[in-house]
């Protein structure tokens, strides 16, 4: 008898355990250290109720960057970052911010694609992320191709990225070789913004060419596939992406970075499906001589 008792306490003891993960599913996700209520509560809480804001959109712009040969990776990084080398890159434009919730709107009401909501573990911040000049987010890689498609132009290469933000004298930020703590909207000192800022908000956060928001705000996808030895192996004349992959290359920091990833040289990757609040987008074209010319015989 005493057995039989000991087997149904045991029983009960693996089934209570067992209860937990679902209990805490049906009651929400936990919330990170950026999302946490002043209270210390833990249970996700109801969005903040969306504001009307009567900001005019930012115009689009894209900046050309011209031909030429530019410095990619950095000894300083890590292993994918490396070697260093000098990379050749046509001419080529790239948007001068990142994709603002305001255009990426358009692109929704226009082919039906599916809005970026943010799901129930982005409750308190989803309010404060929606700003029409803030970069959308909560867009996969495949939602980032169809836009730039759908705007006549694509996701930059990866290579291009790297040029576009850090130029062609090798600098490991934006700005140049020496590390500043509230150059960029990172989570590594109270600069005002929890979350995303309207795009351009950091003067410093501006490259040579001057294309702004590349090592903070919100991290972007490019185009590549991730390949970890590709700085290695890729050739010096206008890399391709390779030709397939696992992962999507995420460049740039955003909001919650911190630690060695703040160098505009860090490589990130990602599964293509995946979305979240801290990762957004912009276009490039190819096509800028074409353009240009168009416009001077206009």
């Amino acid at each position: 008898m005493l057995e039989t008792k000991f087997k149904i306490v045991f029983l009960l003891v693996i089934l209570a355990g067992a209860a937990l993960p679902i209990v805490g599913i049906m009651k929400g996700t936990t919330l990170t250290p950026f999302e946490e209520p002043v209270g210390g509560a833990t249970d996700v809480v109801a969005p903040e109720p969306e504001q009307e804001v009567n900001e005019e959109p930012i115009r689009e712009e894209m900046v050309t960057i011209p031909s030429g040969s530019f410095i990619r990776g950095t000894e300083e990084g890590g292993f994918d970052e490396r070697p260093q080398r000098t990379i050749h890159l046509d001419a080529f434009a790239i948007d001068l911010h990142e994709v603002t919730n305001h255009y990426y709107q358009q692109f929704v009401v226009a082919t039906g694609h599916r809005k970026p909501g943010l799901p129930a573990r982005y409750a308190k911040s989803s309010g404060r992320m929606r700003g029409p000049n803030q970069p959308v987010v909560y867009v996969s890689w495949e939602d980032a191709d169809a836009y730039c498609r759908w705007k006549g132009k694509r996701l930059p290469t990866e290579a291009e990225w790297e040029k576009a933000m850090r130029g062609s004298d090798g600098r490991l930020w934006p700005w140049g070789n020496e590390e500043q703590a509230n150059g960029a909207n990172w989570a590594r000192v109270d600069d005002g913004y929890e979350v995303s800022a309207t795009v351009g908000s950091f003067q410093r956060d501006t490259s040579p060419y001057g294309v702004m928001d590349g090592a903070g705000n919100v991290m972007e996808w490019v185009g590549d596939w991730y390949h970890e030895t590709y700085y290695k192996d890729s050739p010096e004349q206008n890399p391709p992406s390779p030709e397939h992959g696992t992962y999507r290359v995420l460049r740039g920091g955003g909001y919650t970075t911190t630690g060695a990833d703040i160098r505009i040289t860090s490589r990130s990757k990602m599964m293509p499906d995946f979305r979240d609040e801290t990762i957004g987008f912009r276009c490039a074209n190819s096509d800028v001589l074409r353009e240009d010319r168009q416009a001077k015989e206009s």
